[in-house]
């Protein structure tokens, strides 16, 4: 962005992406002062699932970056449980 003189505040720019995938690159993005969120698609589940099923297939980069998004939650569960234990001594 800016390479090509893109604000990061721009009210044209803003990034999307589906509640629970690569919830790291989302974060990342708003924290570097990017305009990033998340959607939650609703309705009815016969509604709901062709939706997400076809994002699934569409984004099958998605099964690659499951093992990445795993390994930073345990990560994440392991600093936390280690700043507790520090507490308690």
């Amino acid at each position: 962005m800016n390479e090509i003189g893109i604000d990061r505040k721009a009210q044209t720019i803003c990034f999307a992406q589906l509640f629970g995938m690569m919830d790291n690159l989302t974060y990342k993005l708003g924290h570097t002062g990017f305009r990033a969120y998340k959607y939650v698609p609703y309705g009815p589940v016969k509604m709901v699932m062709p939706y997400l099923l076809r994002r699934a297939n569409e984004n099958s980069a998605i099964a690659g970056g499951a093992p990445k998004e795993l390994e930073m939650i345990t990560n994440e569960l392991k600093r936390r449980l280690q700043s507790k234990l520090q507490f308690l001594n």
